[in-house]
């Protein structure tokens, strides 16, 4: 197993953010759904947890054949998709991927956000994470995919007519207010004799490449969402989610493949594990009411991280 432990600085707050990541997430996956590839919102509700109080469960279906590398294309069907189930108890969330036909796949995202420029080694509260294993990633200086790349989400050039932040200039995590963190520890897990090492520094830079062009977005489309309360996000987010899922399934009907035949993979967010349950102060007796009544995913496996 790898584990790593993102940290992503922001110039904006925690609750600010509570709104621009809704943003963000629905616009990129609108952006990234076509060809019939993309993010289909299988279930998107709320859920109200009995100690922690109302929270999002969310399920979705990632298409994403063709950006398979050639060499792990031999292993894989050639039409699947990944199933992604999250629960948000925002400020904190936990994500977990799985593959149905891959039994010893595994990734599991756990994600605080603060009002701080990223310096608190045990965010998580359990136990911090090897120095080792730290990451941080600047959204003004690190490389992106350059089919990623837009002037207008270039932060160097990026100014908000709403709040008058930006442009970010290079050491702008030490001066810049406001400032948050999105700290994201990250474990994936890929136990094939072979591919193992290879498959799993795949995904990590694929998951690098996802938070640093989301967390980008999120600054840069400010002024699109800044103001917004949380019922005009959601019904933002619905209307988005429609059109999305109209662009995967009209183009997996033009391609003539039953969208019922592909094997799943799964991304989920649970919170019935002693782990997760002991870090958010709860028990799994206190789970059984509110969990979703749909059966779990055979496998575990964060579309753009929530």
């Amino acid at each position: 197993m790898l584990l790593k432990e993102y940290r992503i600085c922001m110039p904006l707050t925690v609750e600010e953010y509570r709104i621009g990541q809704l943003y963000m997430i629905s616009k990129h996956s609108c952006e990234q759904s076509d060809g019939g590839e993309g993010v289909e919102v299988v279930q998107n509700e709320p859920e109200l947890h009995p100690q922690h109080g109302p929270g999002q469960v969310t399920e979705k279906r990632i298409y994403l054949s063709s950006k398979l590398p050639s060499w792990a294309k031999s292993f894989v069907p050639r039409f699947f998709y990944v199933t992604e189930k999250a629960w948000n108890f925002y400020p904190y969330t936990i994500t977990e991927y799985s593959v149905s036909f891959l039994p010893k796949f595994s990734i599991r995202i756990d994600t605080k956000f603060e009002n701080n420029n990223g310096q608190n080694a045990n965010v998580f509260g359990d136990q911090p994470t090897p120095e080792e294993s730290v990451c941080f990633l600047d959204i003004l200086t690190d490389p992106i995919p350059e089919k990623n790349y837009k002037e207008s989400e270039d932060l160097s050039r990026w100014q908000s007519d709403k709040t008058g932040r930006g442009p970010l200039e290079e050491g702008w995590r030490a001066s810049a207010e406001p400032i948050m963190c999105s700290y994201k520890r990250v474990s994936c897990s890929f136990e094939v004799f072979g591919v193992q090492g290879r498959t799993e520094e795949f995904i990590h830079k694929n998951i690098r490449d996802i938070l640093l062009v989301g967390h980008r977005q999120a600054v840069a489309w400010i002024d699109e969402w800044h103001g917004m309360s949380l019922d005009q996000v959601r019904e933002y987010e619905r209307l988005l989610q429609e059109e999305t899922n109209s662009k995967v399934k009209s183009s997996q009907c033009g391609t003539g493949q039953p969208m019922a035949s592909r094997p799943t993979i799964s991304r989920s967010v649970s919170v019935t594990d002693d782990r997760s349950l002991t870090m958010m102060g709860g028990r799994n007796s206190t789970m059984t009411d509110s969990e979703p009544s749909h059966p779990r995913s055979p496998i575990r496996l964060h579309s753009t991280p929530e």
